[in-house]
Formats: C-alpha cells, structure tokens, sequence
C-alpha cells in the first residue's frame, strides 16, 4: 500500500507540475543555494574556468573540515540536509560543483577524468587554504572521492562513501559502449517526468515524497532552459569518464580509513537500459557490492541500510546521519 500511494503521489505531482518545471540556464542561474556561493577561478587545459562552491563555517569549530563531493545527476545544493548537520557539529564544510557540473563552468572541450576533477579540487583547497579534509562523495562523488584519496592520501584524514557508483567495472561485465554522441542524444530527452520516475525506483526505492520535487525540478530545469545543449553536452562528456575510467579495481590501495554508507536497495548502473535483460538483473546490487567491496579496503567500515536507496541522505536524513557521526573519526 505504501509504495501505491508513492506511485499515486508521484503521478499527482508530476502531472501538477509538468508545465511549471522551471527553466534554468546552463549554470543554474536562478535555483538558490541553500548557503552563500563564491567561485574559484583558474586555469585549466588552456581555458579560464570557475569552480563554484560554498565553503560554510560553523559558529564553534571542532578543527574538521569535510569536503562534500556530488554525483552526476546531483549539486553541491543537494548536500543541503548534511551541511546543515555538519556545521552544528563544529565542521566547516567546503561543497563545490566541479567543473561541467550545475553552476560551475561547462566547458565544450575538456578532458574530463576523475584526476583531473581531483586536481581541480585539491587547487580549490590550497587556495583556500585547507591543509587536511575528510572527502565525502555520493554516487559519482565517490568514484572522484576515491580518487582524491588515492592522489592525495596525505590531504585526506578519512573518506567517506555514500552509495558510490563504480563498485563494478559495467563495460569489463558486457554493458555495451555508447559514444558521446549517442550519450548527448539520450541526454537532450531528459524529461521531469522521466527524472522522476527514476528517482523513485532507484534514489527513493519505491517512496515519494513532495520535498524530492525540489531535486526533481533542479535537474531537469537545466535541460528545458537556454544552453541545455551545452547541459547535455557535459553530461554526454562526464558519462563517457565514467564508463571508461572505473575505480573498482584500486579499492585495495587505499590508505585511508574508509566509511562505506549503503542503501541496500539501490539498483544504480551506468547504462543498464542498454545491456541484455540477463545481464541488467545482476547490474547495480548494493547489498552484494557493498560487502565485496568493503572486505577489499584494508581499513573500511561499513554500514548498510536495507531499506534505503541510492540517496540514503535524503530519503531518511535523521537515520543517515546518526550512522554518518558514528563513523567519522574523532
């Protein structure tokens, strides 16, 4: 009955919707930051670009900083509820959009790789003058947390994975290779409806509620307004860094205490609706990929919540964070 009521809410809301989904430009002007931005400029592969990110300071710090890194279908805003959490606990916490990403610069021609989105953000960090961080990543934040981690294990006090796509290499298992041309073909469809009904399969395992439309509307909105080419374009370019550069296979490197967060009924695979039925069945197991993994990391911890999906922290703040200040080191 709860997961009818989902699916009934979900309907309700994207039929009420559909015409009033905001039309945002190719850097989000427009949605609101749940905290004030500033932006990092610098140069990078011949071009001037900006990083935008908010760097928030609590009023009695503890001496942590946490570096807050976002998914690809995310923003630094969708860390609102932990941010929050954080900064009450005495952290500071740094949560930038990386480059090709919402409100950072898109550039039309980049190599886009996880050590170079690393470097980007380790210059953002001397800037600013942070000497030690905790990296938190979520879904493809984790890919790129991980690779911070490895690049920059002296920098890192601890890293931190929240549902983290990569725990399988999809292209070594047979998903078949799509170019960037047909990823920003696929990716100019992008719908509210569609981002939705994703969202509550696989984000929300089968739960809506009206406080998920905000994410909803900022994701889609940057593909209805002016520049969705452009929009389109990054995330053809940042799926192809995805799917050709997979991590799984240096977990074992790590040297850094590492806190593994998994909602156990996440289903999440780069490009499962292009492999066979068979193989789609045994892509994006949480529950099983979760411990295979954490039993590779030398100093891992982990934590599953067998109830959850891909965005734990949003579905069911109070729980996750309860679990994230139990695993953090003191």
């Amino acid at each position: 009955m709860k997961v009818w009521l989902s699916i009934v809410l979900l309907f309700l809301s994207a039929y009420s919707t559909a015409a009033d989904t905001p039309h945002y430009g190719p850097r989000l002007e427009g949605f609101d930051y749940p905290y004030p931005t500033k932006t990092f400029t610098f140069t990078s592969q011949q071009q001037a670009l900006e990083m935008v990110y908010m760097d928030v300071q609590p009023e009695e710090a503890n001496g942590r900083t946490v570096v807050l890194m976002h998914g690809k279908n995310f923003c630094a805003a969708t860390w609102e509820g932990t941010i929050k959490v954080l900064v009450d606990q005495g952290y500071r916490v740094i949560a930038p959009d990386q480059i090709g990403f919402c409100k950072s610069s898109k550039p039309t021609q980049y190599q886009f790789s996880f050590q170079q989105l690393a470097s980007n953000t380790r210059a953002l960090l001397d800037a600013i003058d942070v000497k030690k961080v905790t990296v938190m990543g979520h879904s493809m934040g984790g890919m790129l947390a991980t690779r911070f981690a490895l690049m920059y294990p002296g920098k890192t006090e601890q890293l931190v994975m929240v549902n983290p796509i990569g725990l399988e290499d999809w292209k070594a298992l047979g998903v078949p290779y799509r170019t960037v041309d047909e990823w920003y073909a696929r990716d100019l469809k992008t719908s509210a409806e569609g981002i939705r009904k994703y969202q509550l399969n696989t984000y929300y395992a089968g739960e809506w509620r009206p406080e998920f439309d905000r994410w909803v509307d900022m994701q889609a909105g940057m593909f209805r307004g002016e520049g969705r080419e452009q929009v389109a374009w990054s995330s053809a370019l940042t799926a192809d860094m995805i799917m050709s550069q997979p991590v799984v296979y240096e977990f074992p490197l790590l040297k850094v205490p590492v806190l593994l967060l998994i909602g156990e009924l996440d289903n999440t695979a780069l490009g499962k609706d292009a492999a066979p039925s068979a193989l789609q069945k045994r892509l994006g197991d949480y529950k099983k990929l979760g411990r295979e993994i954490a039993a590779q990391i030398p100093k891992a911890k982990l934590v599953n919540f067998p109830d959850l999906g891909h965005s734990p922290q949003i579905q069911a703040p109070a729980r996750f964070h309860k679990a994230l200040f139990t695993g953090l080191l003191p």
